[in-house]
């Protein structure tokens, strides 16, 4: 059985309180939401913090506010989120995501905010201790001393050796669809409190990967008023349509005037070390035809470089972007399910 390292705990019983302490701790000090998350890593030595600050008594954390502006907390777990019924048929995109999320009973712990703070994943890094000190450790998870056995191999990545930098994919589900639908997020610190746009969150590097500072607490997620003529979407690829990690996640968000499209946001997910904005101005001023959608998703899916380091082939990885793309333009667009059903079950099927 793996057991999680000692440290110590603090149970705040506000979000300045918690605030306080993480400030006061410093770097070893970590927030604890719904765990899912945190809690393997701790075991697997991913992750050695001295101190949890649970947010499990933080009530305000779990606050839903509407009035145009729709305010979710980060403390909301994943099922709730679903059941929000404020999101309505233009969120759709947030609401298919956290449904996509692992297993219901996951679903039922893991937060809003810790899914969006997720960390990293990559084959080399999510194994366990002794897998990883068999192959000498990697830039990501150097070992219990910050190093690796051999000095030759000091701060390697296994994906790309030869890189400065690691590339570990960043994993979350509600990311690209939050960010498709123009959220904003609340960092709050024992200094004040800033509210960013949500891809202003991330960075393209597997071990720096949020923007956000160590004694910061993401507190709250905020949805945009959206109009007449609005729709989103989320689309998910994963070996195991029950629980995998996202090896692709396609959200996107199209306003219509008629069917010519005046606004769209796609985001993609799992295929970068961030979530990854694509350009959408070829699309805007006309309607969504097959041509259109086609030149659209091949152009989209340039930004996904696949590497060896989450599941399937990386050429067939390649291949289902610009299948996903389309395929989420085409449900937006009003294609029936049947039909967009008929098209998934008509993809090549992955060499493993």
């Amino acid at each position: 059985m793996m057991r999680a390292p000692t440290f110590r705990y603090h149970a705040p019983k506000s979000v300045a309180e918690a605030a306080k302490i993480l400030r006061e701790e410093g770097p070893t000090a970590k927030p604890l939401a719904g765990g899912t998350d945190l809690v393997p890593n701790l075991k697997r030595r991913h992750q050695t913090p001295s101190v949890l600050v649970s947010l499990r008594r933080l009530d305000e954390l779990r606050a839903v506010t509407s009035g145009g502006e729709l305010t979710l907390g980060a403390g909301l777990n994943l099922s709730a989120v679903t059941r929000t019924g404020e999101l309505g048929p233009a969120r759709r995109a947030l609401t298919i995501a956290a449904s996509k999320v692992a297993t219901p009973h996951i679903r039922n712990s893991a937060t809003l905010g810790g899914n969006l703070c997720l960390d990293t994943r990559c084959n080399y890094y999510n194994q366990n201790y002794e897998w990883r000190q068999a192959i000498d450790f990697c830039k990501k998870a150097p070992g219990p001393d910050g190093t690796a056995k051999q000095e030759v191999t000091v701060g390697t990545c296994w994906v790309a050796p030869s890189s400065p930098r690691c590339w570990a994919v960043s994993s979350s589900d509600t990311a690209p669809a939050l960010i498709a639908l123009g959220a904003e997020v609340t960092l709050v610190s024992a200094e004040g409190e800033r509210r960013i746009p949500l891809h202003e969150l991330y960075h393209d590097d597997g071990m720096a990967y949020l923007t956000k500072k160590h004694d910061e607490l993401l507190t709250a997620v905020h949805l945009p008023a959206l109009g007449e003529g609005w729709k989103s979407t989320y689309w998910k690829l994963r070996r195991r349509g029950s629980f995998d990690f996202p090896v692709l996640g396609v959200g996107a968000a199209f306003r219509f005037e008629g069917d010519v499209v005046a606004e769209a946001r796609v985001t993609l997910g799992a295929v970068a070390s961030y979530p990854v904005s694509v350009p959408t101005d070829e699309l805007l001023g006309k309607p969504l035809s097959d041509e259109a959608i086609e030149a659209f998703a091949a152009g989209a899916a340039r930004p996904a470089k696949p590497l060896d380091n989450t599941d399937y082939h990386l050429s067939w990885r390649k291949r289902m972007c610009t299948a996903y793309i389309a395929g989420a333009l085409k449900e937006l667009r009003g294609d029936p399910p049947g039909l967009l059903a008929r098209t998934a079950a008509r993809l090549p099927i992955a060499a493993s």
